[in-house]
């Protein structure tokens, strides 16, 4: 019963009432990307364009990302819960509400944020709530965390051609895509970043629908 009750709670967002306290100081973190050497944090070079998803274990969702051409840096973290500056146990209790998420830094000369969205659709199954896969909980919830209200517009109107390509393919179930305003990142441990590039061999957990994303007319304009 015990098990059950802390596997329910991990599927609930937890109030704010009720999460972790965490702290004012910033956690410590890289300072640099292990694939290409660009600086993981700000300040970025003019021009450059943010985006950021959660897409479950953000150990595989970081990596598809950085392999991207046009994506000048990536970086592992938490958002869109209540704690302040929180650490990966906490994050993994479920009480503090956050996602694993990938902020994305890119070059919109190169690469636009439809094809970020692109990338993000049909690179994990947003239809599963709370979980995906074998990761369950809050933190491998399926999100698109926007900037700017062309973003909004993108993301939103990838949401609904993605829904409808699932039901011509006989897959009924609602997308469970959170689409909101970009809360505060929190960077995660250094040891988190790029981690697959550390560790060819590690867990990856990210999986598909097998359905392409309709990236129609409209969608995907930078």
């Amino acid at each position: 019963m015990f098990l059950l009750n802390m596997l329910n709670n991990k599927l609930k967002m937890p109030p704010r009432e009720n999460a972790l306290p965490g702290r004012s100081d910033v956690q410590p973190t890289a300072s640099h990307h292990f694939v290409n050497g660009t600086p993981i944090k700000e300040p970025f070079p003019q021009g450059m364009e943010v985006a950021m998803f959660g897409l479950g274990c953000f150990w595989g969702a970081e990596r598809k990302f950085w392999e991207l051409p046009g994506v000048y840096t990536t970086a592992a973290g938490y958002a869109a819960g209540h704690t302040p500056n929180p650490t990966y146990q906490e994050v993994c209790t479920g009480l503090t509400g956050h996602n694993e998420v990938v902020l994305v830094v890119f070059d919109p000369k190169k690469i636009s944020f439809g094809d970020l969205v692109k990338t993000f659709f049909e690179s994990h199954d947003p239809t599963q709530g709370m979980r995906q896969g074998n990761d369950v909980g809050t933190q491998y919830r399926s999100g698109i965390y926007v900037f700017n209200e062309e973003q909004r517009r993108i993301a939103m109107e990838a949401k609904v051609a993605y829904r409808l390509a699932l039901a011509q393919a006989g897959r009924e179930s609602g997308i469970t895509t959170e689409i909101t305003d970009a809360p505060p990142f929190y960077y995660a441990e250094e040891y988190h970043q790029q981690y697959l590039a550390k560790n060819p061999n590690g867990y990856c957990g990210l999986g598909g629908t097998g359905v392409a994303c309709p990236m129609g007319t409209g969608v995907g304009a930078a």
